[in-house]
């Protein structure tokens, strides 16, 4: 239980210190997230009641900071992250055999692919109230960018985050292989 609540305290933290890191201008100013990568470890190592409680707690957190309203006009409604979220988080925990395991790969790939999904979501809902489909090519490095990055961090965040779930005793980690 104490690695849930380092892990939710990490979610916070990595929100914060996103509003701090500058978008890189070589992939058409994309932003790096960091969040999704801890929320999507989460689903894979935490049980499914825990991975639910997380996927909620991630999406208060990013709908706090997305939900627009102008002009009396909702952009991105409340309560859109939370379904967001909870739908991919769950598709990782689905493959938790595999990192029970030991098997990370699938995991770090999909943790950009859902890291972009989630950017894709947002801006499909903003296009689809504003009536405006436009996807330039600085619209899909906005996607995609920080999938990529996300898919880049992952090995590392993962092996942090296992080292923590380690020093905290926590049951439900993959199995090791002594050869």
């Amino acid at each position: 239980m104490i690695f849930f609540f380092i892990l939710l305290v990490l979610v916070v933290i990595a929100q914060i210190v996103e509003f701090f890191i500058p978008p890189l201008d070589w992939m058409y100013h994309a932003h790096i997230y960091i969040a999704p990568v801890i929320v999507f470890y989460g689903a894979m190592a935490l049980p499914f009641p825990l991975m639910l409680a997380m996927a909620l707690f991630a999406g208060v957190l990013l709908d706090a900071l997305t939900v627009q309203v102008i002009a009396s006009k909702v952009e991105i409604s409340l309560g859109s992250s939370i379904l967001i979220y909870a739908v991919l988080a769950g598709i990782m925990h689905g493959l938790r055999p595999l990192f029970i395991r030991g098997r990370w790969e699938v995991h770090c790939v999909l943790t950009g692919i859902c890291t972009s999904a989630i950017i894709l979501a947002q801006y499909l809902m903003i296009t689809f109230r504003r009536g405006t489909f436009m996807f330039t090519r600085e619209v899909w490095w906005q996607i995609g960018g920080p999938g990529l990055m996300a898919m880049l961090m992952a090995p590392v965040i993962f092996w942090i985050l296992n080292w923590v779930a380690r020093v905290t005793r926590y049951p439900y980690l993959p199995e090791r292989t002594f050869e």
